[in-house]
């Protein structure tokens, strides 16, 4: 049998390191737009969704010092790394893990903000590894079954983050669009000029009034042989090379 490499170094930011275990997906560019992104002004209480290694309830926590986040995630080697990340960090006080499935989890307040890198492939063959299938692979969280949870756990006027590849996101749209909530800021993204966009992140809105106005911008990664400027705007407070 075939031994199947796991990476075990650590990916260092500015102000916290990632270390990965046996974690399916340790660190992501999607994983790091998404965290850089998300605005999370004005909101208290934040749940991260499948949060792997901690790496968005991390960056969300270096960006918002007021901000308390529960991170949970079903994938017990994502959890072990997540707990060496976050008591590593400055602000292990304020993120509290939970391992679990979030549709089964209690929780005694809503939160107002939710943040989510979800897996996405529908359907073909798995990655071989259990780890990375988890964490890339709706099998272990539907979309539409995510989409009314974050709608049930989060208060009147919550906002929720996502990012996924710009197919899937549109179809979680229209999903999240049926179930109550409403889009009020689209980022397509692309790695360079020429391409079309291959991920999109989107921020949902739980609006009783229905009276939003999307924003739409794009934004393409690579430039000139290197990356773009706004990327590196983006990014630069966590990127140590931004």
């Amino acid at each position: 049998m075939k031994k199947i490499m796991i990476e075990t170094k650590s990916f260092n930011f500015k102000q916290f390191s990632i270390f990965g275990g046996q974690s399916g997906m340790p660190v992501s560019t999607d994983g790091v737009l998404l965290g850089a992104w998300a605005n999370f002004a004005n909101k208290n209480r934040i749940i991260d969704i499948g949060s792997g290694t901690g790496l968005l309830s991390l960056m969300i926590a270096q960006r918002y010092v007021s901000a308390s986040i529960d991170a949970v995630d079903i994938d017990r080697h994502a959890i072990e790394a997540a707990t060496i990340n976050i008591n590593n960090s400055p602000w292990k006080e304020r993120i509290t893990l939970h391992h679990g499935d979030v549709t089964a989890l209690p929780f005694n307040e809503k939160f107002d903000g939710v943040i989510c890198n979800p897996p996405y492939f529908n359907s073909g063959e798995q990655a071989k590894n259990s780890q990375r299938a988890t964490a890339r692979h709706t099998h272990t969280l539907a979309h539409n079954a995510l989409i009314e949870h974050c709608f049930n756990i989060t208060t009147e006027g919550a906002s929720a983050y996502f990012i996924l590849p710009t197919p899937e996101g549109e179809v979680f749209i229209n999903l999240a669009n049926a179930s109550g909530w409403s889009v009020s800021r689209r980022l397509e993204v692309k790695t360079t000029e020429k391409k079309s966009p291959s991920r999109l992140l989107f921020e949902l809105v739980k609006d009783p009034n229905k009276l939003v106005i999307t924003e739409r911008e794009q934004l393409t990664i690579h430039s000139n042989g290197g990356y773009s400027d706004p990327f590196i705007k983006l990014t630069k407070d966590f990127y140590l090379k931004m």
